[in-house]
């Protein structure tokens, strides 16, 4: 059996293989067969209609170029037909007349990506599209092929210098990490990889910061890499290991969307000379805590405050769910009689001490969220010696009534007063005594003094004021209160909106107060609408979606239960101006309903599976039931009536190189 890409026996002029585009694949498909290329020619022209469905591959000239990585073939192949009639392959310029059938084998790596290259720049020249047209013979095409492809010149260079097709390669490291640890962390993570993984010119190794751990890199992979990549919303961790490396900073959705875009400047910045380096302060020297000092300072303290967020969570839903769980079991006058009813002990009302025991458990773990939002702000901007001040400051904020907003401002306060201090210089003497005692001292004196004297009654105005303002809400300004969340929530699926809204929520728990458990309630279940909507939408109009957007919807739902939202995340990479207005119009519908029927939640996370903490549990699944509804009817009309353009034989390469979920 020939080598070569393309044979004679791969060639069909001038013949009627179909009126559809899966007709007309499964004929070549079949030719590749007959030519003795492929054993299963169902499986092969299932792949390349799998990769058809997500877009269509016509381009200009009315050509059309289907194409696949598959385990049907064992090597490159190219299958050729000039029809007789032709097909709708969605080209810009009509039914395609000239078909090119390119088929890899699954583990080839870029083989056919090198070949789809090389035929879209061939096919917009008009005297290659003239030799096809014109041939009279298979022997005709293959020779025009062959011309374009340069196949002879080829194998002849690589036989001259094979030292020549290897490049040299680069070993890139990678930091990824979200405000909460749950999804962003680890889906960028695996599209780096993935990414990676198609490239012949990175060694590539990934270190997921989520909640639920990752490898830290290896000390020696660290030493060789020629250059990092920190895809993070928060401060990385342990940061000091990558110092004096070349840096890319990029939000962590950058990796989702464009892993490709971040590897090449990643090797842009490994042969730059002033590209910008890892560095760390000293005091962020005992332990990293702060962004990369090229960043800019607003930059810096958003990182901040998102790390402060992520690690104020655990708080929040542990604190959360020992209350709900103390409702559960004692019932609700566990909330009259906790503190009596915790202290002692009766055999004769067993549940009500039991309830009273997790009530308060959970009520002195809430008590720590405001001072671990500040403590972890100041941390992030200035390293350990920023905790102390830190939680010091966000005690304070909670004394004077500030609540989560005062401890937002001492946090930040916090964490530049204690980096200013850590960048003083310092006799040595001095110098071990910063870290530990004279920068934690001095610090909280400050923190104290500025919220004691200028800044605490103000914010603790503002604070009651919100408080006040919330717990006056009926009617319409709840349901208005209610849309605004639920877009919020939609927006960016998990980024800085969506976070601002959850953190609004969760830091409000904290009082206990009857509207903020509305609001809490509206903000869970606006994020759950994205994931189950795209999931519903995938199943009732499976062919408006790519392949791959059909297997995540397969999964997504559960996702949305769990109140995940970043479920909808590939779809919206993949189609943000359909994807993102259809979500948020959902969450908009159901964050007016939970309002508007009033339904609380002691829970700050867990979706449907913390119903037991929510009231009236039937009002929040009605407002999330109608939400999904909306947008999935959303979607479903503007992915009918607002076809996506069609792409151009280098947007086709693109789609084949970027991750299956982008």
């Amino acid at each position: 059996m020939s080598d070569k890409i393309l044979t004679e026996d791969l060639v069909v002029l001038d013949a009627d293989l179909g009126h559809t585009t899966d007709e007309v694949i499964s004929s070549l498909a079949q030719v590749v067969a007959d030519a003795g290329r492929s054993d299963d020619p169902e499986a092969l022209a299932a792949a390349a209609q799998a990769r058809e469905a997500s877009a269509g591959t016509g381009v200009p000239g009315k050509v059309a170029i289907p194409h696949c990585r598959s385990a049907a073939v064992d090597k490159p192949t190219l299958a050729f037909a000039r029809l007789s009639r032709g097909v709708d392959f969605s080209g810009p310029d009509g039914d395609a007349e000239l078909v090119f059938l390119i088929a890899a084998p699954e583990g080839g790596g870029k083989a056919h990506l090198k070949i789809l290259s090389k035929l879209a720049r061939a096919l917009v020249k008009g005297d290659f599209l003239e030799k096809l047209r014109a041939a009279s013979t298979p022997g005709a095409i293959v020779a025009a092929v062959d011309e374009v492809l340069g196949a002879t010149k080829a194998t002849k260079a690589t036989a001259a210098q094979p030292a020549v097709s290897a490049p040299e390669k680069k070993t890139v490291v990678a930091v990824t990490a979200c405000a909460t640890g749950i999804a962003h962390t680890y889906m960028s993570a695996d599209a780096l990889t993935q990414e990676a993984d198609k490239r012949e010119d990175i060694d590539f190794f990934v270190e997921p910061q989520g909640s639920s751990g990752g490898e830290p890199l290896a000390k020696e992979v660290i030493e060789r890499a020629d250059a990092v990549i920190f895809a993070v919303d928060v401060a990385v961790r342990n940061k000091e290991r990558f110092v004096g490396k070349p840096v890319v900073q990029a939000p962590v959705n950058r990796g989702i969307n464009a892993p490709g875009a971040l590897l090449d400047e990643a090797l842009a910045a490994a042969d730059n000379p002033d590209a910008p380096r890892v560095t760390v302060s000293r005091t962020e020297q005992a332990e990293s805590g702060g962004g990369a000092q090229h960043e800019s300072w607003p930059k810096r303290i958003q990182q901040a405050v998102m790390t402060g967020v992520s690690y104020m969570i655990p708080f929040v839903a542990a604190g959360g769910l020992l209350q709900a769980f103390g409702f559960l079991v004692g019932g609700y006058e566990v909330a009259d009689e906790w503190e009596q009813a915790a202290t002692s002990f009766s055999l004769d009302n067993f549940p009500l001490h039991l309830g009273a025991v997790l009530f308060a458990t959970g009520q002195l773990a809430m008590q720590f969220i405001v001072p671990a939002l500040s403590g972890y702000i100041a941390f992030s901007l200035a390293g350990r010696p920023g905790i102390a001040p830190g939680f010091v400051g966000g005690a304070v904020a909670v004394f004077v009534g500030a609540g989560f907003i005062g401890g937002l401002v001492t946090g930040i306060i916090a964490g530049l007063v204690a980096y200013w201090i850590g960048n003083w210089r310092v006799p040595r003497i001095v110098g071990s005594l910063m870290p530990v005692v004279i920068i934690p001292l001095l610090t909280s004196l400050i923190v104290g003094l500025v919220m004691f004297l200028l800044l605490g009654r103000p914010l603790e105005a503002l604070m009651t004021g919100l408080t006040d303002w919330l717990n006056s809400m009926t009617g319409t300004s709840a349901v208005l209160l209610g849309i605004i969340v639920g877009l919020m929530m939609c927006f960016d699926l998990g980024g800085p909106v969506n976070k601002a809204a959850y953190l609004f929520a969760t830091a409000g728990l904290s009082t206990g107060d009857e509207a903020s458990m509305m609001i809490m309630a509206a903000v869970m279940a606006a994020g759950m609408v994205p994931p189950i909507a795209l999931s519903l939408a995938t199943f009732v109009r499976r062919h408006l979606f790519t392949p791959a957007e059909q297997e995540n919807g397969k999964s997504a739902w559960l996702l949305g239960l769990s109140f995940i939202s970043e479920g909808a995340i590939p779809f919206a990479a993949a189609d943000p101006f359909r994807v993102i207005p259809s979500m948020m119009a959902g969450g908009a519908v159901t964050g007016a309903l939970s309002m508007a029927l009033e339904v609380g939640s002691r829970a700050p996370h867990g979706g449907v599976f913390v119903l037991f903490a929510i009231n009236p549990w039937w009002g929040f699944l009605l407002a999330v039931a109608a939400g999904a509804v909306v947008s999935a009817v959303v979607v479903v009309l503007l992915k009918q009536f607002w076809p996506q353009k069609v792409e151009t034989p280098a947007e086709a390469l693109d789609s084949d190189a970027a991750p299956a979920h982008a």
